[in-house]
């Protein structure tokens, strides 16, 4: 994936767990990448990414701030050289409580950072991309785009919602030389599935449907995001492909 080298991608909420694997991953083949994220830690990790020669710039932002948005991404482009090649949505947040329970703003506020924010960013990457006439947009879904999940109302809506926001993107653009794909990570050794891994009796029935036997390891989405992201995917338009063990399948 030599045609890589030299790129500049977006990726958002790369500061830890699949999106820090997902960046690392672009890194690794020449790309320079702005991290956007919430987390105090930004700046620690990209001096760390920077530590492994890797060109990395990152940028504070709270991408529940609709207002932000367009400010944010321009910057971002600005401290990419003014090139845009690569958007990876894939920023999201949780909240895991039965629905009854869960407070209607938690429910409009997952879907505006998981589903609107996502739409916003996809916009102004096509805006950029279409001046190139090519570019690639991959949208971090979930297995619970196709499944309910349990206590996940609002991120299973949300990452639903992501997949046919992909398809119809994709119908739009893909004459542009824009291709609009999405990933979906099945269950991951990451901080935002915590508590499912210290909730034993859960984890080992999720384990026990996962024909790989086991959560998977965040470095393992990354080949996914360097193929979707290069000249071998340009015939690849509006798909969701599961990085998950097997567990759609099983």
């Amino acid at each position: 994936m030599e045609d890589l080298h030299g790129k500049r991608a977006i990726v958002t909420g790369a500061a830890q767990g699949l999106g820090l694997a997902m960046a690392q991953g672009l890194c690794e083949y020449g790309i320079k990448v702005c991290i956007l994220d919430i987390s105090p830690n930004l700046q620690q990790v990209v001096e760390d990414l920077r530590k492994k020669d890797f060109q990395v710039v990152g940028l504070h932002a709270d991408l529940s701030d609709q207002a932000q948005i367009n400010y944010v991404f321009k910057k971002a482009v600005d401290l990419l050289d003014g090139d845009l090649d690569i958007l990876v949505n894939n920023a999201g947040i949780h909240k895991p409580m039965p629905a009854v329970d869960l407070p209607v703003e938690d429910f409009q506020r997952i879907l505006g950072v998981n589903v609107t924010a996502v739409f916003q960013l996809c916009r102004l990457a096509a805006q950029e991309m279409k001046k190139r006439g090519k570019g690639k947009i991959i949208n971090i879904a979930s297995v619970l785009a196709t499944q309910g999940g349990f206590n996940a109302s609002a991120y299973s809506t949300s990452k639903g919602a992501v997949a046919q926001l992909t398809k119809s993107l994709s119908n739009e653009w893909a004459r542009d030389g824009i291709n609009v794909n999405a990933i979906a990570p099945g269950y991951y050794n990451t901080e935002l599935n915590r508590f499912i891994i210290e909730d034993k009796e859960r984890f080992a029935s999720l384990v026990s449907r996962i024909p790989a036997g086991r959560f998977g390891n965040p470095e393992e989405l990354a080949g996914t995001v360097q193929f979707l992201a290069s000249n071998k995917s340009d015939y690849i338009n509006g798909v969701m492909i599961p990085v998950d063990g097997g567990f759609l399948g099983r």
